[in-house]
């Protein structure tokens, strides 16, 4: 796959036809901006009209929504931008992607005062994930972690507390096995899975990239004594019995699926898991029973006695770099982000915001029992590589570590380093 500040080049001229369609446009005085949104049950749409009429006659957002999947959305934004598409004056961006899009010229960075006003309150792996080239070019929207989720009832047989004992992996692992049950991730080819390969790694000590920032000349680190802990786990659970017979196709659904089957037992994953459990109650798909025995705890440890590095996730406000109107988006995002947006987007959505304060917030705090948690897992969460070529070095290491019972400690991480290397250089293709 060729990374976007190559591809940008390459897309420019066949898509500059593109740049002319949906553009912003002035209505009678009033100006519309249009805010590129990921897919989601309509809270950003409710957010595009709150800020609407708080802007009292200044703008007025349109929403236009992207790709379900990460890829798709990169994939459409890049191929926009590329073309100086002037509709694009704010869209909704995950982090990873931010390194690459600043790169190629696609955001418009933020001042310092400016920067300090959107980052003021902000936790700080978010806040550091949302900066390129000590430059603030996204604003942090909202945040997100993945927990340990487990069933009591399971962890009371097996004998073990999460919740007063920081867990390692094997222990968990072990856990399952001695109760019969599975221990669910998410492991197909894809970003989860890099999402859990990174996160091990990073709880080991250890980074995917020694100097991300390098771009093609980055020098991968994943053979080393973190990576070459990450692949052990990764190992023997892919080959143990609590291993899910479709951990090697496995998503965030499929992962939630077999937690809630009958022989769950353990799981990461995103908090959205918790509402999800309570909306099948409600619709009854699922048992009370099943939601009162779910219980949480922080990511599990890689290695005993160092805390984990839990997963960031989220979403960051990028000012398109060709919009017309910079002043009124950036107008725009600081209503969006309030801690008064971002609590009523946890609260509608169940996203996690970006600022600490959302966190104290009594409602939060009622239909999130597990909100300290999770603020304090995105305050110490291990951020995914920050770079250029994001998209290369990710597929490139969810495709050496598949399928996960064939990964092995000698072998694999050395493999993943030379493979990234070679793409990064166009000496191999994925």
């Amino acid at each position: 796959m060729v990374a976007t500040v190559r591809l940008a080049s390459a897309l420019a001229l066949s898509l500059a036809v593109a740049a002319g369609a949906g553009c912003s446009s002035d209505d009678g005085g009033t100006t519309t901006l249009t805010w590129y949104i990921n897919p989601d049950s309509g809270g950003q749409a409710t957010l595009a009209k709150t800020c609407t009429t708080a802007a009292d006659g200044k703008y007025r957002i349109e929403i236009a929504t992207l790709p379900n999947d990460a890829d798709g959305q990169r994939q459409q934004l890049v191929r926009r931008l590329a073309a100086e598409d002037s509709s694009i004056d704010l869209m909704s961006l995950d982090p990873v992607f931010v390194p690459e899009f600043a790169e190629a010229g696609f955001l418009r960075p933020f001042d310092d005062d400016t920067a300090a006003e959107l980052t003021d309150g902000v936790l700080d792996a978010p806040a550091k994930a949302a900066t390129w080239r000590d430059q603030l070019v996204a604003a942090p929207f909202w945040a997100n972690t993945q927990l340990l989720w487990y069933r009591k009832s399971v962890a009371a047989a097996a004998g073990i507390d999460p919740t007063t004992a920081e867990l390692t992996w094997d222990q968990v692992i072990e856990a399952a096995e001695k109760t019969d049950t599975t221990v669910e991730v998410q492991a197909k080819p894809y970003e989860g899975y890099m999402v859990w390969i990174n996160s091990l790694i990073v709880s080991a000590g250890g980074e995917v990239l020694a100097d991300p920032d390098a771009g093609v000349d980055a020098k991968p680190s994943i053979d080393s004594d973190a990576g070459k802990t990450a692949a052990k786990i990764i190992r023997t659970l892919g080959r143990s019995s609590a291993a899910d017979p479709q951990m090697g196709v496995a998503i965030e659904e499929t992962a939630r699926n077999g937690f809630q089957a009958d022989d769950g037992g353990f799981m990461v994953n995103w908090p959205y898991v918790y509402g999800a459990a309570q909306a099948g109650v409600a619709d009854g798909s699922l048992d009370q029973a099943v939601l009162d025995d779910i219980g949480w705890a922080r990511y599990p440890r890689a290695v005993d006695g160092t805390d984990s590095a839990p997963p960031l996730g989220g979403i960051n406000l990028g000012v398109g770099a060709f919009t017309k109107h910079p002043d009124l988006v950036v107008d725009a995002i600081r209503c969006i982000t309030s801690v008064e947006n971002q609590t009523t987007y946890m609260l509608a959505e169940g996203n996690p915001g970006a600022r600490a304060a959302v966190y104290d917030d009594p409602e939060v705090q009622e239909k999130f029992p597990m909100a300290s948690l999770i603020r304090d897992s995105i305050a110490t969460a291990g951020a995914r590589p920050q770079t250029p070529y994001y998209p290369d070095v990710s597929t490139a290491i969810t495709q050496t570590f598949s399928p996960p019972a064939s990964v092995r400690p000698d072998h694999t991480p050395r493999a993943a380093d030379d493979l990234i290397v070679k793409v990064l250089h166009g000496e191999a293709l994925i």
